[in-house]
């Protein structure tokens, strides 16, 4: 079960789903698969998804959820790319060269600390509602990208605010100078080198030992990783006031292309509306899970640090630059050619959605409006195909 109680909603729906299922003989069966353990929030929000899937399509669609099994997240891509799994949990920052419009949205993150207001809250549902219209409506170089890869984008989720995850302690411009960071995007590296630092590329599920065995310092993260992860048993500081930013390059559910062409388009309008379920499920967890996680690094006599002005400062200053940065980063390395169009009108869904989810404060409350506004706007006649 995920920490935080999971919604009697949800509930109701899953024991539905079981009757529906049981009354329908010739249900369609999902295998998905996630790089994330059993018990993490995204495993857990899988197992939503499943219950939420069937209840959506009457029972005539099934999921199974393979967690750190069947794929890692390394072989995700790939692997739903080729049928090995129908459906994953996809992390395109670990695919560069294949995502990079996708990407690049993911990258900008960063602005989160420019905006006005409660962003330690707002931004990560925000950000993700931002980022769904963008995919869905205005960005079809980003859809060929998950066409080129035989899937179709159906969603996206986030962390919440990304912080340092270390073994020792960092708290001002000077304390970044010389350590080794792992980093789940060049805009994390970047802010890691422009203080000073180095930063190392590994896989989540490498990320525990590396901590351990001391070939990283800190690992820039989300608080809820020292529990989904365990690095709370490593991570013995944590400053979660820098470099900030959500890692949202998430497909919650990427779909095999060929498996969404046989759906019919009831059955696609049931998959996305679990879709936007997991999305909600997993970004108001993870909102939920920092705060428990904060707490534990407390109890267990860990250090919770606050970053010194100067680093704060610097930090808002990097943001700025960077954005420019990330554009020219794109063009360059990944030909992404409308990278300043993109950003801008991301920025101004940016700044709709911080509104939208102000006074959101559930999971499922989250989920209706993910739908309402973005996922049931979708043409499944047509996305994907």
């Amino acid at each position: 079960m995920l920490s935080m109680a999971k919604p009697a909603l949800w509930a109701a729906a899953g024991a539905c789903a079981i009757a529906l299922v049981a009354n329908t003989a010739m249900a369609r069966n999902i295998n998905y698969a996630t790089g994330f353990p059993p018990s993490s929030i995204p495993a857990e929000a899988a197992e939503t998804f499943a219950e939420a899937l069937a209840e959506y399509s009457g029972g005539e669609l099934t999921a199974r959820v393979f967690p750190l099994s069947l794929l890692n997240a390394a072989e995700t891509s790939a692997g739903v790319r080729d049928g090995i799994a129908d459906a994953g949990y996809l992390l395109t920052a670990y695919f560069p060269g294949e995502y990079p419009h996708s990407n690049l949205i993911n990258e900008a993150s960063m602005q989160l600390n420019l905006l006005e207001g409660d962003v330690e809250r707002t931004g990560a549902m925000a950000y993700v509602g931002a980022t769904a219209e963008l995919l869905f409506f205005h960005c079809p170089e980003c859809n060929q990208e998950y066409t080129a890869q035989n899937q179709v984008f159906t969603g996206g989720a986030s962390s919440s605010r990304y912080g340092l995850l270390c073994n020792t302690a960092v708290k001002s411009v000077s304390d970044v100078q010389g350590k080794r960071m792992r980093v789940a995007g060049s805009h994390w590296s970047r802010w890691a080198s422009h203080f000073g630092g180095s930063s190392v590329s590994l896989t989540i599920n490498e990320v525990f030992e590396a901590l351990n065995q001391g070939v990283v310092d800190c690992v820039v993260q989300s608080a809820p990783e020292l529990i989904n992860l365990r690095l709370i048993e490593h991570a013995t500081y944590v400053n979660m006031d820098v470099p900030g930013g959500v890692y949202a390059a998430v497909g919650t559910a990427s779909l095999n292309r060929d498996v969404w062409a046989s759906l019919s388009e009831d059955q696609r309008s049931a998959y996305l509306r679990a879709s936007a379920v997991m999305g909600a499920e997993i970004t108001y967890g993870y909102l939920e899970i920092e705060e428990e996680a904060l707490a534990e690094v407390e109890s267990r006599g860990n250090q919770l640090l606050s970053a010194d002005a100067d680093l704060l400062d610097a930090t808002r200053e990097f943001t700025r630059e960077d954005l420019e940065t990330v554009v020219e980063y794109y063009a360059d390395r990944h030909g992404v050619e409308r990278g300043d169009e993109l950003l801008a009108q991301f920025r101004e869904l940016l700044e709709k959605w911080i509104e939208l989810v102000e006074d959101v404060d559930s999971a499922e409350d989250l989920a209706q409006l993910y739908w309402d506004e973005v996922y049931s706007k979708v043409d499944v006649s047509s996305h994907g195909l």
